[in-house]
């Protein structure tokens, strides 16, 4: 029998002064059986941090043509193409072709990864943002994490102010860049 998603339900007070954006998030996010805590938490980290009209988790991994989360135009047309964890050079490349744009959230350190897409052909590669946080806030995150969670995000000057069952968190958004061709 195969084993099944399991759903975690989100209610999210977003406050991203860098932005300008501040919301009250509904969302659930659902886990697949081969998906680790840390990956579904940073899923949930971007789509706060990427937050606008037309943002919807996508069918992910289980559907390899398609990102982790995408902010769609009401005409259909994908406008941002958000990846988590550590794409392929090759689905990096496909993706940068297709839409406006594409950004990375990793869930892991970024050292190994931006080693492995440094010598790939990448479109566009050196204007793909790539975000890490710091390993601990993900533990932290996970140790904390319900099938229903309240949070409260605040984020300034790139850094995540996090409250979450009582826990306060804090993070830098790092952000790398591949070299260009």
């Amino acid at each position: 029998m195969a084993l099944t998603s399991t759903m975690y339900n989100f209610q999210i007070e977003l406050a991203d002064m860098d932005r300008g954006v501040y919301s009250l998030i509904k969302c659930g996010a659902a886990m697949h059986p081969s998906e680790t805590v840390d990956f579904m938490v940073t899923r949930v980290l971007a789509y706060c941090l990427e937050y606008q009209d037309g943002i919807s988790f996508s069918k992910g991994l289980s559907d390899a043509d398609e990102p982790a989360i995408w902010i769609k135009h009401p005409d259909g047309r994908i406008l941002t193409w958000i990846e988590v964890g550590r794409p392929a050079a090759e689905r990096l490349h496909r993706a940068s072709k297709q839409v406006e744009r594409l950004v990375v959230y990793t869930h892991k350190p970024p050292a190994i990864f931006l080693k492995q897409l440094e010598k790939e052909r990448i479109h566009k590669r050196e204007i793909i943002p790539i975000y890490s946080f710091d390993t601990t806030f993900h533990n932290a995150m996970a140790r904390f994490l319900e099938r229903r969670n309240q949070l409260a995000i605040s984020v300034s000057d790139r850094e995540i102010y996090l409250e979450m069952s009582g826990h306060h968190l804090r993070t830098p958004i790092n952000e790398h860049r591949l070299p260009a061709e």
